[in-house]
């Protein structure tokens, strides 16, 4: 079909500019959506669309934003959080080694913030190496800006939120000392090298998105990325199944231990 070799050249053109593969996302919910935003600018093809995506950065920057996921909020899902804060933080700092942690896929910054917030409840964020990374530069940006609407607080601990938060001109600042204790990176999950080592890994509501063969990829990625008996949290609706074949085994809901 037309339509068909219209999108697939768009992919292959995206893939040569941006590295990013829309071939290893779920086809049907990617197509919809860059559809939608192809048409909201009046273009009938992927090809027009793509035209005046070479010829304007902008574009570029909000089709990029288009295709990541940006929803996050802190605590979301704040029984699995208060398992990690309360139980699988304390294991990892009973060692007294330097912890290193990673938010892949951390959006604009709610979810690596979460963590320092915990790490500094437990006294332990100056010795823990906190890195967040994310495909999209501009989410990237909001992250380190640490700037928030009051909805995306409504499962902080008080204390937390009274502690690290400072409200001003109706947004919700995050403390400048939490922010010196995470470093900020821009990412490709699927296409870039991943350090090692890690203590734990926070890939949330990402793996949802992609084809089997991307998350096999990223699972054996993600599995030689931390060090043995290092931990991936990984988001309310995406339990691996035979997390064996990874090298893993389940620590808990949502939690899969390396072997």
């Amino acid at each position: 079909m037309p339509g068909d070799s219209d999108f697939a050249l768009f992919v292959t053109r995206i893939k040569q500019r941006t590295d990013i593969d829309l071939s290893q996302y779920k086809e049907a919910q990617m197509k919809r959506r860059l559809t939608t935003l192809r048409m909201k600018h009046g273009y009938a093809t992927f090809e027009e669309y793509w035209k005046a995506i070479e010829q304007n950065r902008s574009m570029l920057n909000e089709f990029l934003d288009r295709m990541t996921i940006n929803v996050s909020e802190f605590w979301r899902n704040p029984t699995r959080w208060e398992v990690l804060q309360n139980r699988f933080f304390p294991e990892m700092l009973r060692s007294g080694a330097k912890l290193k942690v990673w938010s892949a896929a951390c959006s604009t910054g709610e979810e690596p913030y979460t963590l320092a917030m915990m790490l500094s409840e437990l006294g332990a964020l100056g010795k823990t190496s906190l890195l967040a990374t994310d495909l999209d530069s501009n989410v990237l940006k909001k992250a380190m800006e640490g700037s928030y609407l009051e909805r995306s607080l409504r499962d902080v601990p008080p204390v937390c939120r009274q502690k690290y938060f400072k409200q001003q001109d109706g947004a919700f600042l995050i403390s400048d000392q939490l922010k010196q204790f995470i470093q900020f990176k821009q990412q490709n999950l699927l296409h870039d090298t991943f350090d090692s080592s890690f203590d734990l890994i926070v890939c949330r509501n990402v793996m949802i998105y992609f084809t089997e063969e991307a998350k096999h990829l990223l699972y054996h990625k993600f599995a030689k990325a931390l060090k043995p008996g290092g931990l991936l949290f990984v988001g309310s609706t995406e339990q691996i199944f035979s997390p064996a074949q990874y090298g893993f085994e389940t620590a808990d809901t949502f939690f899969y231990r390396r072997a």
